[in-house]
Parts: C-alpha cells; sequence; structure tokens
C-alpha cells in the first residue's frame, strides 16, 4: 500500500499526541529521554524535512492544540495532483488548503488561492503575528497569491508544491520563499460555518 494512504486520522493523532503529552515528564532530567511528542511525530514520520529545530515546531503545535494543523500533517507525503481535492487522488496547493479547512474547521473555502487570500471571512495577519492555521501566500507564477500553504508554527508551512512533488513542510525564512511570501490571513473560529464533508468540489486550476 502506498506510504501517502497510510496515515492517521486527525482524531486517532490527537489522542496520541495529548497522550504523549500526558506520559512526558513536566521538566526534563539532564539524562532525560527525548521529548515524548517529538519523538511520535518522529516515528510517524511527520516530521519529514524537519531538522534538529524540529522541538520548536512541535512546541508550537502543542501550545496551539490546532486540529487542523494536526490533520494537515497527516497528509505529508500525499502526491502533488492538478486539481487534486483528497488524500486518495492528490492535492494541488488550493485543493490542500481547502480540504483542510473543511475537515479542521468545517469552513469551505474557495477554490483558487487569489480567491483564499480575498475571501471577506478571513482577516488579514502580519507576518509576525502568524499563528499554527494561518493561510499563508506566495507569489510562484509571476502574480500575487497565485501559492497558498497552511502555516504550522516555529517559521515553517505545509503545502502541497508543484507537480512530480508531494505535501511537505518548508521553512519560509529561505530565501526563494521569504522573497516571495504575500501574506497572510486567518479564519475566526466562531465565524467558521458548517459544511457538507462529503459535498463536491468542482476542478479547477489551483
Amino acid at each position: 500500500m502506498p506510504s501517502y494512504r497510510r496515515f492517521l486520522t486527525a482524531t486517532t493523532l490527537t489522542a496520541a499526541l495529548l497522550a504523549a503529552t500526558a506520559l512526558a515528564p513536566a521538566r526534563a532530567a539532564p539524562n532525560a529521554q527525548p521529548d515524548a511528542m517529538l519523538q511520535l511525530l518522529q516515528d510517524k514520520g511527520l516530521l519529514a524535512g524537519v531538522q534538529a529545530d524540529g522541538s520548536a515546531l512541535v512546541r508550537q503545535v502543542r501550545v496551539a492544540a490546532s486540529d487542523m494543523v494536526v490533520s494537515a500533517l497527516n497528509f505529508l507525503g500525499v502526491p502533488y495532483r492538478l486539481g487534486g481535492n483528497s488524500g486518495d487522488e492528490g492535492f494541488d496547493c488550493s485543493g490542500f488548503t481547502r480540504h483542510i479547512f473543511q475537515l479542521g474547521l468545517g469552513r469551505l473555502l474557495p477554490r483558487r488561492a487569489e480567491q483564499q487570500a480575498s475571501d471577506s471571512g478571513l482577516q488579514p495577519v502580519q507576518r509576525e503575528q502568524l499563528e499554527p492555521g494561518d493561510l499563508v501566500f506566495f507569489n510562484t507564477m509571476r502574480r500575487a497569491f497565485s501559492h497558498v500553504g497552511i502555516y504550522i508554527g516555529d517559521g515553517k508551512f505545509i503545502h502541497a508544491p508543484r507537480s512530480g512533488a508531494e505535501v511537505r513542510i518548508e521553512d519560509m525564512r529561505q530565501s526563494y520563499w521569504s522573497k516571495r511570501y504575500n501574506g497572510a490571513r486567518r479564519a475566526e473560529l466562531q465565524a467558521a460555518a458548517p459544511a457538507t464533508r462529503d459535498a463536491a468540489a468542482p476542478t479547477l486550476l489551483p
């Protein structure tokens, strides 16, 4: 079975993370074992692409307690597919963010990246105020807001990058992404409208 089909459900992983946190000591002794949550994420292959600073990322995820971020991490390794909307068929960038927002918030975003950036239900966010779960936008096709991902903390975001690649984590501080950053948007949780999870989604360009 392809590896991208073996991811856990968001609910299961969230419960596992909470259990790992509960088992971890409040303060690490000098010779203590590695952070329990970090170890769990590494064991599940959910920190692919994150190097030695992964513990900072885990702290961000823990503090945010974001089901949406955990849900997004579940799809690491899913292949890019233009017009894709699901883990089974693959994702393009906006199909990925749309799917995660629908799963995590019950909010159905517009289909295209630039439409998501202009959605009246999302609020602009300054870069220094980014929080896990915010949408982050980039100019990768010589037009503003042509690419989108989800901020997960510690200066990193998760996204479906391009044809031939897979959903992965990138560092926004890298030169390529830093120069192309366009802004961020945040959904107010209380304003998120329920959505039907199996609602048909049109197949459009990202």
